[in-house]
This record gives C-alpha cells, structure tokens and sequence, in this order.
C-alpha cells in the first residue's frame, strides 16, 4: 500500500513539475513576444528630424571598393543594416527619391527587375537621401509627394514597393559614404560586397522605351563573376541633384524672394465669374471660394499657395475667389498679404451670394469652402465641397493628361 502511494505521490509530483516547467517557458515566449513587440513599437516610432548640416565631402566609390555600412529606417518601420543582406550573391543599392520625374520615370522598371532576380539571390535596396528641409515647393511640379519620411511610406505602399526602402534625409549619415550624384543611381555590389558597377538603370528615361538593360546587364555579369568592360562599369546617372541639407541657401533665399512679391486683390463680377469659369486658357485652373469668417477657408488656405508654387510653372493656374461682403476688401487684403499670396486674387463685388452660387451651378449648396479644377473650356475635372484632401487633390492635378509625372 505504501509502494502505491509512494507511485502516486511521485507521478503527480512530475505533473507538478511540468505543469510549472510549461507555465515557465510560456511565460518567457510571451515576455520575448512582449519585449519584441516593444521593440517593434520604437521602431516603427522613429521620427525623421531633418536638419541644416555642415557641407561635407562626398566619397565617390571607385570599381572594387567596398560597400559602406549603413544603418538605416526603412519604411517597414525596422532599421536595416548592410550585414542584413549578406547572404545574398549581388546587393543592388538604388539611391532614388519620391519627387524627382526622372526617379518616377524609372521606377516600374526598377519593381519589375527586383521581381524578375527573385529566386536569383540578388537582394535589392533603395536609399532617399535626400533633405527635405533642402526642397521647395517649385521643384514639386511632378509629383504629389516630397521626400519626407512619412511621404517615403505613402510610396512605398501606393507602388507596392517590393525593396527595403529606407531614410537617410536627416544628416545623410551613411549616404555620403557612397556619393551618389543623381537620382536615380544604382550601385551594385558582389558577394563580397565589391563594387562592380554604378551609375544609370538605363540610358532611355522616358518609360516604356527600356528595360533597365544597364542595371540587368551589371547584375548578370556579377552573378557570374565576370567583370564589366572598363567603359560600362561606371556610367553618369541622369537626374535631379541630390539635395543634400547645406544646400539651402537658394531654398532660403527662394521663399524669401516669394515672401515679398506684391499681393493684389481685384473684385470681380457675377458675370466676369462666368467668364472665368469658363476658363478660355490652354491650362487647368483650379479655383477656391473662401472667406476670412470661414475657419476652415483660412486653415487649409496656405495649402493652395504652395500649390501654386508647385504647379505653376506647369500648365496650371491657382485662383482664389473671396466671398466676404465687398466692404471687406482691407480685411480680404490684409489676410491674403499674410499669407503670401501672390497669385489671381478676387473678391466678388456684390452681396448676393446667390447670384454668385447660381453661376456656379447647382452642385453647390452655398457652404464654404468650395473648390473646382477646370479644364480648358470650362468641364469641371475635379469638385470639392468642403475642406480639400490636399494628397487627393495634387493627385488630380499631377496626374491630369496636362500636366503629368515625367518629362
């Protein structure tokens, strides 16, 4: 009887023992799962902070170099690391950007060759190195996004990127190592990490008209170990400049140049109203109706003129359209002045609202703000009751047959 008990005690002691062997490791995985979701968490909490630096030399890699380490945030919300991709035969590294229409030009081709290497142990990344405090609105005209980091991801996801993309806009820590003179420039790298060529995607920018063959041709030759003639291994890179964050001089000296130009407020008529909306221009116009008793019109106001100042060396033309009572010109003034706007200002000379909400058309409901992109003779491409959705409506706007993303 005692042997029995004995058995007994000692069987579900073991199962004591599991039991808290079991509660133990599942304890440790969930702290693990705790303490990589932390880390994920300030990961993925990484904040840009773009900042004047210092003019500093930029390296330029020679053939057989060595790849400089980096440590950079991708869009993912993880830092990636050269080491990262070490078990990869030929490292691709694109230094690209979201603006640039020579970068967009090339950047189907660029997914279509990270898509066909799959399987090939290429690994491909791209670095936007640029500042974007180094940037102005006037060099925006081809794009709906900047450079920030947070555009970087808008991008990625919109493109369905299918490449690391990562940041280095802040103090170009790791980019300058590599000294990339255009965007886009491609670097690609053997197994041990040498350089082996860098330069152009291809020689045709506009899409449609090449297959990355440079790129393609760089890769397959160091797959195979061979070297590439001394005349192709390094190539010019056709492009926007890198806007490297002491280069701001000229952005600092532009939006002063802006800042002073005269700002001029005209009255328009019910009738001129028609005249204007019938817009009888070879280019888009896009129109806003607002009024300085409007919160939401003065907030959003200041997106407009930067759109201006984007799009307006295109075919596109920014209007505003004030529906204060015409006694209210100074006030009307004095805000547009504040604001910089530089631009077709008008301020209706009647105090009939509905006449002016007639001519606009039935689509209106009198609310304010209001905001119409017209095509040359007068069809309404784009109509926006309300505040805008800035991202929607430069999307509008760039990708109009009118205006577009390339050259």
């Amino acid at each position: 009887m005692k042997s029995k008990l004995k058995i007994v005690l000692v069987v579900e002691l073991l199962l004591l023992l599991t039991f808290l062997l079991t509660k133990c490791n599942s304890k440790s995985v969930d702290e693990i799962g705790g303490e990589q979701s932390v880390s994920d968490q300030a990961e993925s909490s990484f904040v840009a902070n773009p900042q004047m630096v210092e003019e500093k030399p930029i390296g330029k890699l020679a053939i057989g170099d060595k790849a400089p380490d980096f440590n950079l945030p991708g869009v993912d919300g993880n830092f990636h690391q050269l080491s990262d991709y070490s078990e990869a035969d030929v490292l691709v590294v694109n230094f690209t950007c979201n603006h640039c229409p020579t970068a967009q030009a090339y950047e189907d081709r660029f997914i279509q060759a990270v898509e066909d290497y799959k399987g090939k142990n290429v690994a491909f990344v791209a670095i936007s190195t640029n500042s974007p405090i180094a940037i102005l609105p006037e060099e925006l005209g081809y794009t709906d996004l900047s450079d920030t980091y947070e555009e970087m991801k808008i991008r990625a996801k919109d493109k369905g990127y299918n490449f690391p993309y990562l940041y280095d806009g802040d103090q170009h820590e790791f980019s300058l190592a590599y000294g990339p003179t255009a965007t886009p420039h491609v670097f690609v790298f053997n197994k041990n990490r040498k350089l082996t060529y860098s330069g152009r995607i291809d020689s045709s920018e506009k899409p449609g008209t090449a297959n990355a063959e440079d790129l393609r041709n760089a890769i397959d030759l160091t797959l195979q170990g061979k070297s590439l003639p001394p005349g192709q291994a390094q190539t010019p890179s056709f492009g926007c400049s890198m806007k490297w964050a002491w280069k701001n001089d000229y952005t600092i000296k532009t939006n002063k140049a802006w800042n002073e130009k005269e700002v001029n407020l005209e009255k328009l008529s019910p009738s001129e109203l028609v005249e204007l909306l019938k817009n009888g221009t070879d280019e888009l116009l896009l129109v806003n109706f607002w009024a300085t008793w409007c919160g939401p019109c003065i907030i959003e106001y200041p997106e407009f003129v930067t759109l201006q100042r984007m799009y307006g060396e295109r075919d596109f033309q920014f209007v505003s359209v004030s529906m204060d009572n015409p006694d209210q010109e100074a006030k009307v003034l004095k805000f547009l002045k504040g604001k910089a706007s530089a631009l077709p200002n008008y301020i209706i000379n009647t105090n009939d609202k509905y006449e002016v909400i007639e001519v606009v058309g039935e689509n209106w409901d009198g609310s304010l703000p209001i905001t119409l992109l017209v095509e040359p003779g007068g069809e309404i491409a784009y109509f926006v009751p309300g505040t805008i959705d800035l991202l929607a409506l430069k999307r509008q706007i760039v990708d109009h047959p009118l205006i577009g993303r390339y050259y």
